[in-house]
């Protein structure tokens, strides 16, 4: 699955579904119903689960059930990403109607920044065995952080700018408001860049830090970069749409969290085990494989990703919806940028 002519057929594939969904879904500015989101992501679900079909049936049942399981689990921790992303976006008071646009520009700039997370560590992973180990650990002392705040992080609404988006903004001046679908324009005899930019890269760069866990954790499903990266691709391809489609429920997934630590620990624990199949750390077995250890298959690991994910948002939903924790808007406390000038262009 790595020849040249598969990724180069894979990536112009991946680039020609941004370039339709940029020229025809968003091509003119609005707000999307729940309904044309609904239907848009449904179809890019449909997509990867064609994607994985068609790796089940031209390279092996192995191959397309590592996909399906990298791609349930990178599209379950994404949900993480939207919480985020609607603090950027109320952060920056950005329009209703370029929302689409900011979304999905700062998805594929996010995928670019993730191309380059994967590249290394599959090159980390065949390099150095104990690498293994590494994420391993990593994996499962993020899960405890995620149990131990438990949904606190659904209800916290900081944003601080990071030292990319810092740089940014020095290194061009900002208009006063948004310049309609503008990234950048000419005033005063000088070139200047509008807030629609600043968001696009706050969203790109906000999302490599999810990245961090989320790499890892599909490595201890599959060691196939070309799996992990199309995974990846797949799962922020439908993460604008289900931005808006569940834009109004992400304060009520309260057991959201707990679902992820535990996934997020199982797959720790999965990648130690597999880790230990190839040891040769002199103070682990006096640096001998551990081969009869045993290891939970991809089809398992699938149904317990599935099960558990599906357990924390039916538990949250019901919860949620008895306490009235959902009409509680955490994004009130979001100080948002001034909008000066912004509704004559939009």
């Amino acid at each position: 699955m790595e020849s040249p002519l598969v990724w180069t057929l894979t990536l112009v594939g991946l680039t020609v579904l941004f370039v339709f969904d940029f020229v025809v879904v968003v091509g003119k500015p609005h707000v999307p119903t729940f309904k044309e989101s609904t239907r848009w992501y449904l179809f890019y679900v449909a997509l990867a689960l064609a994607f994985g079909a068609g790796l089940w049936w031209l390279a092996s049942p192995d191959k397309g059930t590592e996909f399906l399981a990298g791609y349930v689990t990178e599209a379950s921790l994404s949900v993480d990403n939207l919480f985020v992303f609607l603090v950027i976006l109320t952060r920056f008071a950005v329009p209703p109607r370029l929302r689409e646009r900011a979304l999905l520009i700062g998805i594929a700039l996010a995928l670019v920044f993730r191309a380059v997370f994967i590249f290394a560590g599959a090159a980390a992973l065949a390099a150095f065995h104990w690498v293994f180990f590494l994420f391993g650990a990593f994996l499962l002392y993020t899960a405890f952080v995620i149990a131990k705040e438990g949904g606190a992080e659904e209800g916290e609404a900081e944003y601080k700018e990071n030292a990319f988006i810092r740089a940014v903004r020095r290194a061009m001046p900002v208009t006063d408001g948004y310049r309609g679908n503008h990234v950048i324009v000419h005033e005063h005899g000088a070139r200047m860049m509008t807030p629609l930019l600043l968001v696009i890269v706050a969203l790109g760069s906000t999302d490599v830090m999810f990245a961090l866990d989320s790499i890892p954790a599909i490595f201890g499903l599959t060691q196939d970069p070309y799996i992990v990266f199309t995974a990846n691709a797949f799962a922020l391809l439908g993460l604008r749409q289900l931005f808006f489609i569940v834009e109004g429920l992400l304060t009520r997934l309260i057991y959201l969290s707990y679902g992820l630590a535990t996934v997020l620990g199982f797959i720790g624990v999965k990648m130690i085990l597999e880790a230990l199949h190839g040891n040769t750390l002199p103070f682990i077995n006096d640096g001998m494989p551990m081969e009869q250890v045993p290891v939970p298959s991809t089809a398992f690991s699938l149904a317990f990703i599935v099960v558990v994910l599906g357990i924390a948002a039916g538990a949250s939903m019901i919860v949620s919806g008895r306490s009235g924790k959902h009409l509680h808007d955490p994004l009130e406390d979001v100080e948002p940028e001034p909008r000066t000038g912004e509704n004559e262009q939009v």
